[in-house]
């Protein structure tokens, strides 16, 4: 197909993504939120309820991150960085993973990942919010939680996967001959290239 006729089908294709995103919002809008228990993790500060993580906010965005052998878990921390200050703006951020505190604390300290981190590995958190799969592994994504009245509830969440909107190293590889499949691995020293249900 000539440049043009393929730059116009793929606009089309970004429009109907578009409307589909604001279907979507207007759906969300329509939710009943889940209430949930303030759960307890883990920090290298010492232990810290749900609660406590919304700081001065109402909102409070949780990602559930499968720890330093997800090599695509790391790639998707990377890129908070550059989010975190906006996202803070309007929301209170933290990264949960089963990893210890001492742990993580390494780890995002080789990455200079600037987001606070709590683990969840003593806590019924992630398996109680749908991140376990099946096996009993780890799976990645993103809870968003309210805090009114002194109730916590859950607002929304989705999975992670390659390829998916959390991570915009993938639509710019989208549009590489090769596509997101001649991605190289985001670290060496990171185990495995992530999001096994095992």
């Amino acid at each position: 197909m000539k440049y043009a006729e393929v730059s116009g089908k793929l606009a089309d294709y970004r429009h109907q993504i578009a409307d589909i995103r604001e279907k979507m919002r207007d759906t969300l809008a329509t939710v009943e939120p889940q209430e949930v228990k303030d759960y307890e993790f883990t920090t290298a500060d010492g232990t810290v309820r749900l609660s406590e993580l919304f700081g001065d906010h109402d909102d409070l965005i949780v990602v559930h991150n499968m720890g330093i052998s997800c090599s695509a878990c790391t790639l998707w921390a990377d890129g908070y960085n550059g989010l975190h200050q906006h996202v803070v703006a309007r929301a209170g951020f933290v990264v949960s993973s089963p990893d210890r505190p001492n742990v993580q604390q390494r780890f995002a300290q080789s990455r200079g990942w600037k987001f606070p981190m709590v683990s969840h590995a003593e806590s019924s958190f992630a398996k109680d919010m749908g991140f376990v799969s099946e096996k009993g592994g780890w799976t990645p994504g993103v809870s968003v939680f309210r805090r009114e009245d002194g109730a916590i509830t859950r607002v929304s969440d989705t999975s992670f996967h390659p390829g998916d909107d959390f991570c915009t190293l993938w639509h710019f590889f989208d549009m590489l001959p090769g596509g997101v499949g001649a991605a190289p691995s985001p670290s060496s020293s990171t185990k495995s290239s992530c999001c096994s249900t095992s």
